[in-house]
């Protein structure tokens, strides 16, 4: 079963995240590069939904979250993903994606439960 991780090819993170899925004998069949290959406002509501929610895939860590003044107010759900849909570093990497699962940021404990049932 291989799963598909999208990111971007020069995030130190999601390049950890690639080869710890490559380390569990878990191919990647496909390498989806969000600043390359921009999502569609359907791509991003699907990726929420598969994650747990926009707040799950939405990262406040983006450089623009700050610059915008988006921790100063509540961000809704909606305006999250028109945000994550309008700029790329508004999306948490990297996002993995299996069947009908998926998480989002790197943690081991999360892929080695999305990737093992």
């Amino acid at each position: 079963m291989g799963v598909t991780v999208y990111g971007l090819p020069h995030c130190s993170t999601c390049q950890k995240a690639v080869a710890y899925l490559e380390g569990k004998g878990v191919a990647v069949d496909r390498f989806h590069d969000l600043k390359t290959d921009r999502l569609s406002a359907g791509e991003v509501r699907r990726l929420a939904d598969l994650v747990g929610g926009p707040e799950k895939l939405f990262s406040r860590r983006a450089m623009k979250y700050r610059q915008m003044g988006l921790h100063e107010r509540e961000v809704s759900e909606e305006e999250m993903l028109r945000l994550m849909e309008e700029e790329y570093t508004f999306i948490t990497r990297p996002v993995v994606v299996s069947g009908d699962r998926a998480t989002a940021g790197f943690s081991a404990k999360r892929i080695d439960a999305l990737v093992n049932g």
